[in-house]
């Protein structure tokens, strides 16, 4: 069962949610198990979220 969703509020800067990414693998050896593939999918778009608002606050 996939972890809850995080609750609304302030987006995680991307290099906060890029070191639980590199965190993630560091700890996994480089071989996910089918949770931490699924927590992965979730930083990955909450990753590309921050950056996307992050270009726009510099803009």
């Amino acid at each position: 069962m996939p972890p809850p969703p995080s609750p609304p509020g302030p987006a995680r800067p991307a290099a906060v949610v890029n070191a639980e990414i590199r965190g993630l693998w560091s700890r996994s050896c480089g071989c996910l198990s089918p949770a931490d593939e699924a927590r992965y999918q979730e930083l990955l778009v909450e990753w590309a979220d921050a950056v996307r608002a992050e270009l726009v606050e510099a803009a």
